[in-house]
């Protein structure tokens, strides 16, 4: 290349799915890019802050379609940086929430080659805000917690099990699947009455909502027919939501 090239990478939080909801700083690093490297949960309506001329590169990583695994995608983040320039790493929410970016970060730091981050809205907490749930709200929740719902040896986090012992707002990511186990966790804790909501592809236009008390929750997911990706929310936070009183409400016609 007869051009000098400046070789650095950014890992981009792209958020929860909403395109609106990138950060202007993201944007103006989409717009110097010379490569783009993508995931599957990011919107491909970012791409189009990149310049024309930039390479758009779809690296996958969606459960049960890993179209590229780990190590090759931070081989390809590597190789364009030193062949091209700019590469933006864009990944969706958060990098550094169960988004594997101090991974990427890392290997880069083994070739020397510099990185920045720019944070995203996690959709741990953006989704639930844009529900009208908060994560902490005085005299319900003093804390939360962000769980994954598979581990690498594909079993529900033992962490679960704990959260579903205090008072926390928890917040399980990637756990639809596990779902029945979950419950089960829950309901073990003596919190069968506990409201609940699950969120599909929240911040998007095909987002799906299901509030109901934990007891009832899987019914009424398998009613709804939720697919991944899906968050979990669990706590007394939940109640807030509008639609909680009219399943008080129905609850309380039944009994």
């Amino acid at each position: 290349m007869n051009k000098h090239i400046e070789t650095k990478i950014t890992l981009l939080g792209a958020g929860p799915g909403d395109p609106e909801l990138l950060t202007l700083k993201g944007v103006k690093a989409l717009q110097t890019a010379d490569v783009v490297l993508y995931d599957a949960l990011t919107n491909e309506a970012l791409l189009a802050h990149a310049p024309e001329a930039a390479i758009k590169v779809y690296v996958g990583k969606r459960s049960g379609e890993h179209s590229h695994s780990q190590g090759a995608i931070n081989q390809l983040m590597i190789d364009y940086a030193l062949n091209y320039g700019h590469v933006v790493r864009l990944k969706g929410g958060d990098p550094f929430v169960f988004g594997r970016g101090y991974e990427e970060l890392d290997f880069a730091a083994s070739y020397a080659v510099p990185v920045t981050v720019i944070p995203g809205i996690s959709s741990s907490i953006g989704v639930p805000a844009l529900q009208q749930i908060p994560v902490t709200h005085r005299g319900l929740s003093e804390s939360f917690w962000v769980i994954t719902g598979t581990t690498t040896n594909g079993q529900i986090s033992d962490d679960i099990y704990q959260a579903a012992n205090s008072n926390a707002t928890v917040v399980i990511l990637m756990g639809l699947k596990k779902l029945a186990q979950i419950v089960s966790v829950f309901k073990a804790a003596g919190k069968a009455q506990l409201p609940a909501a699950v969120v599909q592809n929240g911040s998007t236009e095909n987002e799906k909502l299901v509030v109901a008390t934990v007891e009832q929750l899987q019914a009424k997911v398998e009613e709804a027919q939720i697919e991944a990706p899906a968050l979990l929310i669990f706590g007394e936070v939940v109640s807030l939501h509008p639609s909680f009183k009219n399943i008080i409400k129905q609850y309380a016609a039944i009994s």
